[in-house]
């Protein structure tokens, strides 16, 4: 039992704030229970047998100190300097390497590196390093513009791993010429004096023409595109191997009840499907007949039954198959605008697995029983088959909500059969109680800009709007989060290990430094900051000038959501337990989860009993080597991510490159030693804003509180901050917008809201986005991701 504290104590030692303490006020800190005393001694105690803890002056607990030799991986600042992460924590974190002392390293380099001391900050031994080899590499190809200056052929690499032009000796061997996109084979990584060096392997097309600049980011990122053969004839033999028949026999029939999805306009892929009865009623609503074989009467106290049906992924992708090592390599489905890059095969994705109107489609489905106050009653699971009803998108749920529908005013005129309407008013009764007891109970709810894109057939863009910012949206978030947390309260009582979606409590200074810039906005936060005070701040700032930049202040203070078998919780969602269960046919984490439900529910197709789950079936992985697939899929969500906010980034960029000149009115959104980042209002693109270019004055950064101040004007910047900016220059290479000041407006720093059209309906849902570092859609946008 101890193992399952040791991550967390080892978690706790490295915030950065820690201060060693004895084991038993190390306890009381971290929230350990009186009665689980016993197994955090011995946790600890195993901890220091094995040198991973220290016990210091008066047996403090903390981390070895700094040794001699550090192995990490590197990560490289544009500006020279970079940083190791420890593959091992030690008390001192990350260490910093100066420039000129980082060799050939690039980042992503697993490295070794020499600790050199570098005096005291605050009062505290600081340490650099120097890294002395390479063990290694983390990428050798990149992709990039092919340009010549005189006879020097060389390749400047895309984004921000690379910082030096790559010289390449024989341009032609792909056909490839100046202007070019290609990727390049490094053969000699840059040292100081010499230059990198390298071979084209792929020409990519002409820089500009359409294509080219998705192309080029699938390959930036390395990313899986076309299916091989093996994968796309496995798939072709488990369609035809798929008799519905036969699975309708094995399952609960819910082809009776009204079941609805509801997604973008443009989506493919429908994973999560509704229905909802109100319990112990009749008339209009939603359905109260409870015919389906393997229902169960209402729980005593319960109004509501939710029913969650998902995707049953697992019946069509078996552990250890050709299409299963395909989608556990992917990870998940990748969103570029206009175009998906899928984890399963669209015969499989946009075919048999999507909840399609009409057709018979197999599911697991939570059946959630609620009170009238939106509380959980009690929870089942089951294997079913549903019929979807219709499939609405969430314009149609929009204006069935305020009434459009009924009088055939909706979106295209459209008139929903009763059924379909009653159910959606009453998922908009259930679902506004549900937010206002999670509210209750901790959640956060930020108010950030969102814009969708809009493309011309050349995959150009051509124009932006806010994102859609209806309760509808909030509908299926809530219905989502609530088949998540139950899954995972499932699992946890059965005692398995399984990979939670965690998200940690901000550490101490993450706070510290969110209440100095609060504080310096001329507001205020306790001492010992708790969730309430956070919400009650949002609140007291929602829709008013200023909300922006807190909104904003209050995700960078969150740490980043990861998958992990540790018992952490959701902090943004205040949940104490929490999983990915309801996107399948995108995540395969979500996967994961469905082939454990399908060991509870007692292997449904091969007629095992119920049992407790590892205990029959498939055998369930140890917890390092579920640690280790929690961070690999981790790590493949955030290249997800970044693949899809660098492709919106490029494709703005490349729009605002013909707009040299023009000016905007843009909000700063970040604040430098050397400038300030300044937010475009329509296209929500950063630009920089360089401290040169401020006008004549002594400029002082405090980036801690987000402000710059002139020390002769006594004129300031502050995060949020409303500026007037002109277009200077467009480096696509570098994916850098480069701004300067209005004259008019140089030494002006307005404090300012969300001022332009996509600020003004700005989403206020679940913190998912700070929980997650998604500052981009909560919703689905028009690639049909939806982020949870």
């Amino acid at each position: 039992m101890s193992k399952r504290f040791s991550e967390r104590i080892l978690t706790y030692l490295q915030r950065p704030g820690y201060t060693p303490i004895q084991e038993a006020r190390l306890a009381r800190a971290m929230g350990i229970a009186e009665a689980e005393r016993g197994d955090f001694h011995d946790a600890v105690d195993a901890l220091r047998r094995v040198g991973r803890v220290i016990m210091g002056t008066n047996n403090a607990v903390m981390l070895p100190h700094m040794p001699g030799q550090v192995v990490g991986t590197y990560r490289a600042n544009p500006r020279g300097f970079g940083f190791v992460v420890p593959d091992e924590p030690t008390a001192h974190g990350d260490l910093f390497i100066p420039p000129g002392d980082s060799l050939d390293a690039i980042t992503g380099d697993k490295v070794a590196c020499q600790v050199v001391p570098r005096g005291k900050r605050e009062g505290k031994k600081a340490f650099g390093g120097r890294i002395t080899r390479v063990i290694e590499r983390g990428e050798s190809r990149f992709v990039g513009h092919l340009s010549k200056e005189g006879d020097v052929n060389y390749v400047m690499p895309d984004g921000n791993t690379l910082h030096c032009p790559i010289l390449i000796g024989d341009p032609k061997a792909k056909g490839a010429r100046a202007g070019d996109q290609v990727v390049v084979e490094i053969t000699q990584y840059a040292r100081e004096g010499s230059p990198a060096r390298g071979v084209i392997v792929e020409r990519l097309g002409q820089a500009g023409r359409p294509g080219v600049d998705l192309l080029s980011i699938i390959r930036q990122y390395n990313l899986p595109d076309a299916f091989s053969p093996e994968v796309i004839d496995e798939t072709r033999k488990t369609i035809r191997a798929f008799d519905p028949e036969a699975a309708l026999r094995e399952r609960e029939d819910l082809s009776d009840r009204t079941i609805i999805t509801i997604d973008p306009d443009d989506a493919r892929d429908y994973d999560d499907a509704i229905s909802l009865e109100r319990l112990g009623a009749s008339g209009n609503g939603a359905r109260t007949s409870r015919n389906a074989r393997g229902a169960r009467s209402p729980s005593r106290g319960a109004a509501w039954e939710l029913g969650v049906h998902i995707a049953d992924v697992s019946c069509f992708v078996r552990a250890g198959s050709t299409l299963d090592v395909e989608a556990q390599k992917r990870g998940t489905s990748v969103y570029f605008p206009g175009h998906v890059v899928p984890m399963l095969p669209e015969a499989l994705s946009n075919g048999l697995c999507s909840l399609q109107e009409g057709e018979p489609r197999l599911c697991k489905s939570a059946f959630i029983q609620y009170d009238a106050g939106g509380r959980v009653v009690s929870t089942r699971f089951a294997n079913t088959v549903i019929h979807s009803t219709k499939r609405l998108t969430y314009g149609d749920a929009t204006s069935i909500l305020e009434g459009g529908a009924d009088s055939g005013a909706g979106r295209g005129r459209q008139r929903f059969a009763n059924e379909v309407v009653a159910l959606v008013k009453c998922m908009d009764k259930l679902a506004r109680s549900i937010r206002k007891r999670r509210l209750a109970e901790g959640m956060l709810v930020l108010e950030l800009p969102a814009v969708d894109l809009i493309l011309d057939d050349q995959g150009r863009v051509v124009d932006a709007r806010p994102e859609d910012t209806s309760f509808s949206h909030t509908i299926i978030e809530m219905f989502m989060v609530e088949a998540n947390e139950a899954v995972a309260r499932l699992l946890e009582r059965q005692d398995v290990p399984f990979l939670r979606r965690i998200h940690p409590e901000p550490d101490d200074d993450s706070l510290e430094a969110m209440a100095r810039f609060v504080k310096a906005g001329g507001m205020s936060l306790p001492r010992r900051i708790e969730v309430k005070d956070l919400q009650k701040l949002l609140e007291r700032l929602r829709g008013k000038k200023g909300s922006y930049a807190v909104n904003l202040a209050v995700l960078r203070s969150m740490q980043m959501a990861e998958y992990s078998p540790k018992h952490v919780g959701h902090f943004a969602l205040a949940s104490r337990s929490y999983t990915h269960f309801t996107s399948p046919i995108r995540r395969y984490a979500d996967l994961m989860i469905h082939r454990l439900l399908e060991e509870h529910l007692g292997g449904g197709r091969s007629g095992k009993k119920r049992g407790r789950l590892g205990r029959a079936s498939a055998p369930v992985s140890g917890g390092d080597e579920l640690a280790e697939q929690g961070r690999k899929l981790s790590y493949l969500s955030r290249r997800a991510e970044s693949a899809e906010r660098e492709l919106k980034a490029l494709k703005v960029l490349t729009l605002l490159a013909e707009q040299v000149g023009d000016e905007f009115d843009g909000i700063v959104t970040g604040v430098t030693n050397f400038g300030m980042f300044v937010q475009h209002p329509k296209y929500l693109v950063d630009g920089l804003l360089r401290l040169e270019d401020l006008g004549g004055d002594w400029w002082e950064v405090d980036v801690k509180t987000g402000r710059v101040v002139g020390q002769r004007s006594g004129r300031s910047f502050a995060l949020g901050a409303a500026v007037r900016v002109r277009i200077v220059s467009v480096d696509l290479s570098s994916r850098q917008l480069n701004l300067g000041l209005v004259a008019s407006e140089k030494g002006v720093g307005r404090k300012a809201g969300p001022s332009a059209d996509s600020r003004k309906s700005a989403r206020g849902g679940p913190a998912r986005r700070g929980a997650e570092r998604q500052k981009g859609k909560a919703g689905r946008g028009r690639t049909g991701q939806r982020r949870r």
